[in-house]
């Protein structure tokens, strides 16, 4: 089987669990933050919104660099509305997928690279990009996101099992 085909379902899962979670964001809370030092919720959903952007990325080019000397750094899109959220989601998931599905085994083997003010962060092939700082780095943003969502009341749905507000 190629790369490929076993990495597409995995993704479309993750993705489908995370997009299901930013719908239930709510905005009216979108600056609220559990400590001083956290991200606000909203900053949070968009962050998670974004991260399916670097799959195409990942696999059209050979590295990132977040804030290269003398450019601009990279920053999270603004969280405007729900409706906006979901539709770059969902954009950033369909081009990850037409990505991913394009991609030979070879392309997976490539290394990258991610870079920050000039020094390299880690370089690594593609593929374990993809499921680290990629698929990893949502769901690691995933869980911080539940428990936001929670400390709002904001009823949870089933990630991998049953939570407190639904039983399966």
């Amino acid at each position: 089987m190629a790369i490929a085909q076993s990495l597409l379902p995995e993704f479309a899962h993750e993705m489908a669990t995370t997009r299901k979670l930013l719908g239930l964001v709510p905005a009216a809370h979108a600056h609220w933050k559990p400590h001083p030092k956290s991200t606000s919720l909203g900053e949070l959903a968009m962050h998670l919104g974004n991260i399916p952007s670097w799959t195409a990325a990942t696999l059209q080019q050979t590295e990132l660099h977040l804030n290269p000397p003398g450019g601009p750094a990279w920053t999270t899109p603004k969280f405007e509305s729900v409706a906006m959220l979901l539709q770059a989601f969902d954009d950033n998931v369909a081009a990850g997928q037409a990505a991913i599905a394009a991609a030979s085994d070879t392309d997976f083997m490539v290394p990258w690279t991610l870079k920050n003010a000039g020094e390299v962060v880690f370089t690594l092939p593609r593929i374990a990009t993809l499921r680290s700082f990629v698929i990893s780095h949502m769901i690691h943003h995933r869980g911080q996101f539940t428990v936001y969502l929670r400390l709002r009341d904001v009823p949870l749905p089933s990630v991998y099992g049953p939570t407190a507000d639904v039983t399966l």
